[in-house]
């Protein structure tokens, strides 16, 4: 081969340029370089700026000739080739050689996209939380099939074999890759907005990092798509008191988000629950006894004396026709409070 290579390069310096080009990435991509290493190593090859995007990450990695980043505004491509993988085009390499154009700048941009292919297949794309809502959805859906799943995982950065674990999460306030990295700081975690909810994919999950001001629901189960379908279930139950909700804690009362919702409007603790929501006072201090079982942890959590609380629970219960006052009732109402938040998230949705 290198005998053939030589007598090639003797007949037209073209074939030898080209030679030198596929010998210069396959030892790049021998020495295993990531995204950056190679930008850097093209940019130098080329002199001129170079350039990688993923579509996944939306995150461009422009180089200048001398090894580092340039923020000069991009002079628009002298050559582009698309980096694919399983026949999947995952993103763009470009070089912004200003005049004419280099006979052997196909050839470079071609070898750069395997190189580019081959490290993410290796490395995952670039370290950054949010990712392509499309990838997201692959891993999340009902619908698709395994394969389909494991390569959109593999593209999203995790590791064959790698637990994920499946986040609903609504944060009005703090971006949704802020919040994925606080869950799961130093691992593989991707984020992405799919119909007004935000997902989060991670290798693991500390519930405690959670801030203040987000709610979210946790998958329980193995498969993405079914934790996914569970973490919407949980997120629904989530309150301001109890912010983040595991589904594996609800235990029978997930069974209440089967119900038709057209049942639980007409239940009648339901609609009378409805009308005591209308006053907040109301609202929290049931929720309060219903959570802590006794009129003075209830008074406790509401900084209030118990017997103030005793007399708005005895009110509240008159308003539900529900005796508040043993366990059957608190079991009633609380089963009620639940079912409205249920059809008060739908409204929210």
């Amino acid at each position: 081969m290198e005998a053939l290579a030589v007598r090639l390069s003797g007949l037209d310096p073209y074939v030898d340029g080209a030679l030198r080009i596929v010998a210069f990435y396959d030892t790049l991509m021998r020495r295993r370089v990531d995204l950056p290493a190679l930008a850097r190593a093209s940019a130098g090859l080329a002199e001129c700026v170079a350039g990688i995007r993923l579509h996944g990450t939306e995150r461009a990695i422009r180089v200048a000739p001398d090894g580092t980043g340039t923020s000069a505004p991009p002079t628009g491509p002298s050559g582009t080739a698309a980096v694919l993988l399983d026949e999947e085009e995952i993103g763009t390499v470009w070089l912004e050689r200003p005049g004419p154009a280099n006979p052997l700048d196909e050839v470079l941009l071609d070898r750069l996209a395997l190189a580019v292919a081959a490290a993410v297949e290796r490395y995952g794309p670039a370290r950054t939380t949010m990712a392509d809502p499309a990838l997201v959805e692959l891993v999340i859906s009902a619908d698709g099939d395994e394969a389909a799943r494991a390569r959109a995982l593999r593209l999203l950065g995790f590791a064959a074999g790698l637990p994920v674990r499946v986040l609903a999460v609504r944060s009005p306030r703090l971006p949704l890759d802020q919040v994925g990295g606080l869950v799961c700081p130093g691992r593989p975690v991707k984020a992405a907005q799919i119909g007004g909810v935000g997902v989060v994919l991670a290798a693991a999950v500390d519930r405690d990092r959670l801030p203040t001001g987000v709610r979210a629901g946790i998958g329980a189960a193995e498969s993405p798509d079914r934790s996914w379908r569970e973490a919407r279930t949980a997120l629904r139950f989530a309150t301001p008191r109890e912010p983040v909700v595991h589904y594996a804690d609800l235990g029978a009362l997930a069974l209440l988000a089967e119900v038709p919702r057209a049942a639980l409007r007409e239940n009648p603790d339901v609609t009378a629950l409805a009308r005591v929501a209308a006053n907040p006072e109301d609202l929290e201090t049931l929720d309060a006894y219903c959570v802590a079982g006794s009129l003075r942890r209830a008074a406790d959590l509401l900084h209030l004396h118990h017997s103030s609380v005793a007399r708005r629970i005895e009110q509240i219960g008159k308003a539900l026709a529900i005796d508040l006052s043993g366990p059957a009732g608190l079991t009633r109402a609380g089963l009620a409070l639940a079912a409205w938040r249920l059809l008060d998230d739908e409204a929210s949705q």
